[in-house]
Formats: structure tokens, C-alpha cells, sequence
């Protein structure tokens, strides 16, 4: 079996290399390590093709990469809301030109039998119900989301028009070894560590009543790998943990000290997949309690040594733009 991932040496894409090397696929990585690192797939230098290249970028003749491939994982893209408010073309060129890109290669290969879509549980944006099914109305509040969605909208489309096999998984708060440790402020797992290495209070966002459907990296990785090898095509499936925790009950888990800093516009008080069509069609459910998680966390903190370490005063400036242009 001969797979492609695109932003392998990422966070949720080296651990996708890890799943296929385990199950004997051939894999070829794409990634332009502008976020991922290669020590995340340095265990797998002589199994796996490595190629650099920037997706996003029409000059880049990847259709050679994609012959005879019967598996694409696309998970390269942009994340994070600020740099996506400040920067939407960028965010544009990785997310949406980049997807295009993928397709088009992938559309090459005579023995394609799917092509799995890293979405975004973003597109929901302030949802009106809870779990949040995949028929929810999509309303993204930010760019990052928004070009997401779009790309979600190509993949299906490109389904739909040149009969390719394809599904998007629209991903919950996924968290696990590998998350991102650069400059930008963004999830909370990264941020908390930092902070929990360098004895420093956790900045615990309004009051921390919040919750958020944290899932863990594997079990993610395992729903993409289900829906690829399953019979069905043009789908989206929502893939989370099946319930959902305040952020205060995170710190408890993690320990430590705390302060608090305001709420931000634009993000909803709960993310909570109805992850039922997925359960039902494919058999997947998730394996590690947000409890083992946040251990596994722990246990890998070292991870984090060299990440920004926030406070209010940094966490401010970070985000002055998100109040600024979300806050109306």
C-alpha cells in the first residue's frame, strides 16, 4: 500500500507516518517544515520519501510524487486565529491553493482509493447546539476557519465532478505528543505546558468554565486510516473524543498555579462533536480518556523546554488584533 501525507513532519501528520509504517504502507512525506520538524519523523528516515516542498506553490510539479499512490492524507495547512487575521492571504495560499494543488495531483494517480481531507471543527463557529453534528450550519468567525471550509468545499467538490474517492474529517481540540512549541499564541495545551515547565501561572482564559472536546492525537489518526479504508466516499465525519471538559478541569489535571485573563471574541463556551455518523458507518470510537491524555502530556512535557513561555502582558499583544477586528 502507497500512501502520501502532506505536512507529515507536522504535528497530526508524523503521527499519521507512524500509524501507516506500522500497518506496512510504502509513505511519502510533503511538507515545507515552516511547522513541522523533521525530528518528528526521524525514527522513520529509512522507511519513508521525503519531500520538501511548499504546496501552495503552482510551480511545484508534485504529480510526480502521487503515481501509483492509493492513499492521500492531506493535513499540511496554516493554523492558529491571529497570524490568519493578520496575514489571510497566506492563510489562502497554504490552505486553499495548496488543497487545490494536492487534489490536482492527486487526481493523476490510476490507482487512487481516497483521499482523506484534514478539516476543521472550526467552520461551526458559534454553534447553537451541542454535540455539534456534521449538519450544523457553518458560520467560520476567522480566516484560518474560513479557509478550511473552502478547502473542505474543493475536496468535496472535486469528489463530486472528477468522481474521486474522498472524505473530510472534521477535526475536535486535538492535543498529544508533537504539538507545536512556535512563536504564535495559540492552543491551550502547548501554552500550558510552557508555562507548567517554567513554573509560571497558567492564563486561564475567562473563567475556565469553557470546555472544549480535547482528543487525542492517535485516536485521530486512527479515524482518518478507518475512513480511508472503508467504502465510503463524498462523506464528512466529525471526529472528537465523545464528550467534553472545562479548561479548569485541564489545570486541575495538570496542576500547578493559575491567573486568569479576559474572554476572547469569537470562540464558543463549548466545542462538542456528535461524533454518531462516524461511529455508525465506520465503527470507530475513541481509546484514551482525556485522563490518560493529559498524563501521556505530562510525561512528554520536555517537549515543550523551548517553547514561548506567555503571560498576560505577552498574551495581550499577541491577541490585540483578534479583539480588535472580532471583538465588534
Amino acid at each position: 500500500m502507497k500512501a502520501v501525507v502532506t505536512g507529515g513532519a507536522g504535528f497530526i501528520g508524523s503521527h499519521m507516518v507512524d500509524l501507516l509504517i506500522e500497518q506496512n504502507f510504502e509513505v511519502i512525506v510533503i511538507d515545507n517544515l515552516s511547522n513541522g520538524r523533521l525530528e518528528n519523523i526521524e525514527h522513520h528516515k529509512n522507511k519513508i520519501k521525503f519531500v520538501q516542498a511548499d504546496i501552495g506553490d503552482y510551480e511545484n510539479k508534485l504529480e510526480k510524487y502521487f503515481e501509483d499512490v492509493e492513499y492521500v492524507f492531506h493535513f499540511a495547512a496554516l493554523a492558529d486565529i491571529v497570524p490568519s487575521i493578520n496575514d489571510p492571504l497566506k492563510y489562502h495560499k497554504a490552505n486553499v491553493d495548496g488543497t487545490i494543488n494536492i487534489l490536482q495531483a492527486a487526481k493523476t494517480s490510476t490507482k487512487l482509493k481516497k483521499f482523506v481531507y484534514a478539516a476543521s471543527s472550526s467552520c461551526y463557529g458559534i454553534p447553537k447546539t451541542y454535540p455539534t453534528s456534521e449538519d450544523t450550519k457553518i458560520a467560520p468567525e476567522y480566516p484560518y476557519a474560513h479557509t478550511k471550509r473552502v478547502a473542505e468545499e474543493y475536496v468535496l467538490h472535486w469528489g463530486q465532478v472528477y468522481n474521486m474517492p474522498v472524505v473530510s474529517m472534521r477535526f475536535f481540540n486535538v492535543y498529544g505528543p508533537r504539538h507545536r512549541t512556535s512563536g504564535t499564541y495559540g492552543a491551550v495545551f502547548g501554552v500550558f505546558l510552557a508555562q507548567l515547565l517554567n513554573n509560571k501561572p497558567l492564563t486561564i482564559v475567562g473563567d475556565g468554565k469553557q470546555t472544549r472536546d480535547f482528543t487525542f492525537v492517535t485516536d485521530v489518526v486512527d479515524a482518518c486510516l478507518s475512513a480511508a479504508k472503508s467504502e465510503y466516499t463524498n462523506e464528512i465525519f466529525n471526529v472528537g473524543s465523545d464528550n467534553t471538559y472545562s479548561v479548569n478541569y485541564l489545570v486541575e489535571l495538570l496542576g500547578g498555579e493559575k491567573t486568569y485573563i479576559p474572554k476572547r471574541p469569537g470562540e464558543p463556551d463549548c466545542t462538542y462533536a456528535d461524533i454518531s455518523k462516524i461511529k455508525r458507518l465506520l465503527n470507530w470510537s475513541p481509546k484514551v480518556t482525556f485522563e490518560e491524555g493529559v498524563k501521556i502530556m505530562l510525561e512528554n512535557i520536555e517537549q515543550w523546554a523551548k517553547a514561548p513561555v506567555w503571560d498576560k502582558d505577552s498574551i495581550n499583544e499577541a491577541t490585540k488584533d483578534w479583539f480588535e477586528y472580532l471583538g465588534k
